[in-house]
């Protein structure tokens, strides 16, 4: 599997995103600075955690706009995978390529600590390497992670399966505590209507070894090198 990963002023989980590809992949992933215009040719396309532009306007309103994502829509449209993790699932919710908004967290707090992900849909090319139904320890790090939508479109990403993970109780926690940000249905992260773009809060680069807490996030990674090598 071959990949890029977009970095933009403010980005801080680059190297973190490219330390879990290669370890699952064996290639080095490239970086693309947000001014680039043309992107190489890879099968997965990666926008990282962060606070690109230092989340002014929105969390990712102005990333949006920079000269390379037209080039990550392009490549979309085309068919090539997208994730976007935490600053870059809004960035892709902003440019149009995820429906929805992330807001601030219910809370107005940061959030950073360990959550339960429940795999909603795992035929896809970034979630194969899970079990359907399957609970998994990942961190999450945000100030504006609260999904919303209207109704209509929740139901329709239900209705089309198209939720890819939701907040699940670690330990039989309550509602209030494991959805770490007040997410409509406990959405974490959902797919555009071909899933082959994905986007979701937490962050699966930070738990890939025992020494992190968790080892889930790994599968991640697997499950995406396995299907696009």
């Amino acid at each position: 599997m071959k990949s890029s990963i977009i970095v933009f002023p403010g980005t801080n989980r680059e190297q973190d995103m490219a330390e879990a590809l290669e370890a699952a992949s064996g290639n080095a992933p490239t970086m693309v600075w947000h001014r680039d215009t043309v992107l190489p040719k890879v099968d997965l396309i990666v926008v990282p955690g962060g606070f690109s532009y230092g989340d002014y306007l929105r969390a990712g309103a102005m990333a949006a706009h920079s000269p390379v994502l037209r080039s990550v829509v392009d490549a979309a449209g085309k068919g090539t995978a997208v994730l976007g993790v935490c600053n870059g699932f809004q960035i892709l919710v902003e440019t149009g390529l995820l429906p929805g908004a992330l807001l601030r967290n219910a809370s107005l707090k940061f959030v950073c600590r360990d959550v339960g992900l429940s795999v909603s849909n795992n035929q896809t090319v970034f979630a194969s390497g899970y079990d359907a139904g399957q609970t998994i320890r990942v961190p999450v790090a945000h100030h504006d992670g609260n999904y919303f939508a209207d109704d209509d479109t929740l139901d329709r990403l239900e209705g089309e399966d198209r939720i890819g993970f939701r907040y699940a109780p670690l330990n039989g926690e309550d509602a209030d505590r494991y959805n770490p940000n007040g997410s409509a249905r406990h959405i974490a992260g959902v797919y555009n209507d071909t899933k082959t773009v994905l986007g979701m809060m937490p962050h699966p680069e930070n738990a890939i070894r025992a020494a992190q807490g968790s080892t889930d996030g790994f599968g991640l990674f697997a499950g995406m090198a396995a299907a696009l090598g």
